[in-house]
């Protein structure tokens, strides 16, 4: 059984396309389809499907693919282990981010990145969806929201400082809230999902649940709408620091911090040894957002 057969299989399992699969790994279609077969014909069980748009594991690839996996990390693991190889980082790096801070805090940086990696290509999706990192054959997702899945593993890269704000105009014609209680009594631009917080006050944390007129499923949208006066609105530091700096929103209820665990997390599947390319990745972001991330610097500027 040769071992690169196995590696190609891992990547098809995840891709569900032999022709990416293969060009990850830098191998035509043809020569990617003829190692499946003959990883096939090694095993004397057929692994894959094929159809016209794409492939999927039959019952026995499913069998056979967690062992695959142990297979190829223990390779990696080995080679590792006698210095085989420079592991420089190499090949496609697929990512998931939301689509907001990937836009406005990831894809600057990048190019940066590539001229520090010249041997990686970089596979970037922006969406504010929750993906699943192996059925959508990722290396690594950004997420911005606590991690319940067991199986991946998580390193923070920021933190997620979250502040309820209000545009002058807002503020002029309705006045601004000065105890979290108070919140009720105004309109509040909600992202959806979110219309509960809870805020430290000197007699312990306080739930508020907030009410309004209109929401959006877009952090940036919240921002713009609670700028364009709807309304207050909970926004992350990374994205509203601009608009405190030309002063389209300002602060309120700066006495009582929201108690929030958020953070910026690099996140990649546990059963999996850390890629150098993943490593890389993640090493680059956590200098470039440093200890204390660059919006937040600029928030502390304006306060």
């Amino acid at each position: 059984m040769n071992i690169e057969h196995v590696k190609l299989f891992v990547r098809l399992a995840a891709t569900h396309n032999i022709s990416g699969a293969g060009q990850e790994l830098g191998l035509s279609p043809a020569v990617a389809s003829s190692y499946i077969n003959k990883l096939e014909i090694a095993l004397g069980v057929r692994l894959v499907h094929r159809t016209t748009r794409k492939v999927a594991l039959t019952e026995e690839g499913l069998a056979f693919l967690p062992h695959a996996e142990v297979v190829i990390d223990a390779v990696e693991a080995a080679k590792t282990s006698v210095g085989v190889g420079n592991h420089l980082p190499s090949g496609v790096l697929r990512v998931s981010a939301p689509a907001s801070f990937g836009r406005m805090h990831m894809i600057p940086a990048m190019q940066a990145f590539m001229e520090a990696h010249p041997g990686l290509k970089v596979d970037f999706r922006l969406s504010d969806s929750i993906i699943d990192l192996v059925e959508g054959g990722f290396d690594i997702a950004i997420r911005n929201a606590e991690l319940k899945d067991s199986t991946l593993v998580a390193r923070k890269l920021a933190m997620d400082t979250r502040i309820v704000l209000a545009s002058p105009a807002y503020i002029e014609q309705h006045g601004a809230p000065i105890h979290p209680s108070q919140i009720v009594k105004h309109q509040f631009v909600n992202l959806s999902g979110f219309e509960q917080w809870i805020f430290e006050t000197p007699n312990g944390p306080l739930t508020v649940k907030t009410q309004g007129v209109f929401k959006a499923d877009n952090g940036e949208a919240v921002r713009d709408a609670c700028a364009h006066g709807l309304g207050l609105a909970v926004s992350s530091t990374w994205c509203c620091h601009d608009y405190l700096q030309r002063g389209e929103l300002v602060q309120v209820l700066a006495d009582f911090p929201i108690v929030s665990e958020s953070a910026i997390w690099a996140v990649y599947p546990s059963s999996r040894l850390l890629a150098p390319k993943v490593r890389a990745f993640i090493d680059f972001f956590k200098d470039y957002f440093g200890e204390t991330p660059y919006w937040d610097k600029l928030f502390l500027e304006n306060k």
